[in-house]
Order: structure tokens, then C-alpha cells, then sequence
């Protein structure tokens, strides 16, 4: 579970990263009145990475991970973001549901409703899903096509079905194209992530 990095690009790196996330933090704490306080935990973990990485290709450097790290972090970003989509506050009642493609996504850009939830709605529930089209091909690259097309598109119709019947979160078509969307626009960035991300399977 080692990760090789050189001592200065991660110093330099972290404390970006660190400075970043709290210079933001007003910002961070407003997503309070509409998500779960891991919230902050994801949005942390999301800073740390993207900056390590932009440093990281910026200095023409790379990370040499194993496998097994990169399950562990997926795992913790996993359940943090599972909680994110199960557990809201108290007041947020959910029994609709939207069968209509870009409905939702056509309402929050023509300026309805607040800025804060609009852009959570369609910037988030895009960025959120991106890591997870990187990981899929950092751990199996030579994977066929077919199961990374089915096997997300599966996972997020899940997702949503269980938010609706559990009426933990929004059934909505347009939640389902973003995630789904998320996914793919992370296997579109893997090629730039495989320049800095040297996966090393320490197991074999």
C-alpha cells in the first residue's frame, strides 16, 4: 500500500491543497443547509487529489500507487458519498419522481430556484461521479467496453431507485444522465490521469 512520491512536489502539493480547502471553507460550509456534514469530508478529499495531481503534471513528476491504496480511497470517497445521497436534513422531503430527460437540468439553468442547489444539482452530480470512470480503468484497464458502459449505468438506476423508495433522495432521469455522464467524462481524462497515476500492484 506504499505510495512513491518525491518529497518536494508533495509538500508543495499538500499545502496547496490545505490552503485551497480552507480559503474555501464559507463556501464549503454553506453546502451544510442541504447536505450531510461529510460533505466536507468529499469535498476535502476531491481538493487534496485534484491539486496533488495539477502539481504533480505541472512539474512533469508522478505518483507511483498500488492497487490496494487506490481501493482504500475508493472506498472511503464511496461510503462518503453514499451518505451524501442517503441522509439529508430533517426538513427535505422527497416523493417525486422525473421521468422527463434535461427537465431538471433546463429548470436550474434558466435561473430557477437557488444558485447553491442549482449548482450542486448539475455541477456536483457530474464532478462527483468522475473519479469513479478513472478508478474503473486505473484498476482494470484492459477491461472491454461492454461492462464500462453497462455495469455504471446499472449502479447509478440502483442508486436512484433505492433514493426514491426509500425516499432518502429525488428519483430523477437527469440525476441519472449527470452521474452517468461523470462516469464517462472520467474515462475520456484517464489517458491525461495514466501521465502522473503509476499503478503498481505491490500484491503480485
Amino acid at each position: 500500500m506504499v505510495i512513491k512520491m518525491k518529497n518536494s512536489a508533495f509538500w508543495l502539493s499538500l499545502g496547496l491543497s490545505q490552503i485551497l480547502f480552507v480559503i474555501c471553507l464559507p463556501v464549503w460550509l454553506r453546502l451544510l443547509s442541504y447536505l450531510h456534514p461529510i460533505v466536507l469530508v468529499v469535498v476535502w478529499m476531491c481538493v487534496t487529489i485534484f491539486v496533488f495531481f495539477f502539481v504533480y503534471f505541472a512539474q512533469k513528476e508522478t505518483i507511483q500507487i498500488s492497487k490496494a491504496m487506490i481501493k482504500i480511497v475508493s472506498g472511503i470517497y464511496s461510503a462518503g458519498l453514499l451518505i451524501l445521497l442517503f441522509f439529508r436534513p430533517a426538513n427535505q422531503e422527497y416523493s417525486k419522481i422525473n421521468y422527463i430527460p434535461f427537465k431538471t437540468i433546463l429548470g436550474f439553468l434558466s435561473g430557477n430556484g437557488n444558485f447553491l442547489i442549482a449548482f450542486y444539482n448539475l455541477a456536483a452530480n457530474i464532478l462527483l461521479f468522475v473519479p469513479f470512470g478513472v478508478v474503473t480503468l486505473l484498476l482494470n484497464k484492459n477491461s472491454s467496453r461492454g461492462p464500462l458502459l453497462f455495469v455504471p449505468a446499472v449502479v447509478i438506476l440502483l442508486i436512484e431507485t433505492t433514493q426514491h423508495l426509500t425516499r432518502r433522495g429525488s428519483a430523477d432521469i437527469d440525476d441519472f444522465i449527470l452521474n452517468l455522464l461523470g462516469v464517462w467524462i472520467g474515462y475520456f481524462l484517464y489517458p491525461l490521469i495514466q501521465k502522473v497515476v503509476k499503478v503498481k500492484d505491490l500484491e503480485a
